[in-house]
């Protein structure tokens, strides 16, 4: 393969069989169990990187179930948002990630930043109740609960919650480990069709665990359970810093960003 068939090519790994395809990548029936909650503040800004800034110490634990995801397939991941500021700009900040595909771990991991990791999360019904889980290896570290589809939502309001933008830590390492890439990314999701949004009363379990360390952000108080059904497009995103360039760079990256 000649140097410009090489360039012309390349987008992902393995250069001739890639992890997953190109996008955009839309989801039909995206499902989300989300538990919103208190935690410790000072545990809450231990883990949140500057520039981004907490005001309040809310965390949004997610469980979404994705049975129709393009070039992804099938899949359930779950993890921790935390709210945050950026420019005045308020959004959240994706802590942690669990899924169960290989296809969106790489395609995340690459194409973002997304945190993911492999392990085993769930969302289903189980009578009245609607159930995430979320196990690593043999081991339980999460467990959601909420009453099934007790009170509806504006999906109007839901759909403008849904729009707001979220950040992560993108991290690409040079060959002898030291950081290559290492950028504050904004995406946000497009195209979002809000079929359905509930509310209904919620709890929230985690466990301690050395490589899915969920429990670092303690659940204190659980503030409110939302149950959505939606349909939505993945949209790529931007550098909103670079942790890389200089101090006056990165400066200038943000604020043209930010427009």
């Amino acid at each position: 393969m000649k140097i410009a068939d090489v360039r012309k090519t390349a987008f992902a790994m393995p250069l001739t069989s890639p992890s997953f395809p190109r996008g955009p990548y839309r989801f039909v029936n995206r499902e989300f169990l989300i538990v919103t909650y208190r935690t410790d503040p000072d545990a809450l800004r231990a883990l949140v990187p500057e520039p981004l800034q907490v005001e309040e110490p809310i965390v949004k634990y997610e469980f979404i179930r994705m049975p129709d995801s393009t070039g992804f397939g099938d899949y359930t991941e779950s993890g921790q948002v935390i709210q945050v500021v950026f420019n005045g700009q308020r959004g959240g900040y994706v802590h942690s990630m669990y899924l169960n595909d290989d296809a969106p771990i790489a395609g995340g991991r690459e194409l973002w930043g997304f945190p993911k990791k492999l392990a085993s999360p769930a969302l289903g019904v189980e009578k009245d109740t609607l159930v995430g889980t979320l196990d690593y290896g043999s081991v339980r570290v999460a467990t959601a609960t909420m009453g099934y589809k007790h009170r509806a939502l504006d999906p109007a309001t839901v759909r403008e919650a849904l729009l707001a933008p979220s950040f992560l830590l993108k991290i690409i390492p040079h060959v002898d480990g030291t950081p290559r890439i290492c950028e504050l990314v904004r995406y946000y999701l497009e195209d979002v069709v809000v079929k359905g949004a509930w509310s209904g009363p919620a709890a929230l379990e985690l466990a301690h665990h050395a490589l899915a360390p969920v429990a670092q952000l303690p659940v204190l108080e659980v503030l409110a359970g939302t149950h959505i059904l939606s349909d939505l497009t993945l949209g790529l995103g931007s550098v909103a810093f670079d942790y890389l360039a200089s101090p006056k760079e990165s400066l200038i990256k943000s604020t043209e960003v930010n427009g």
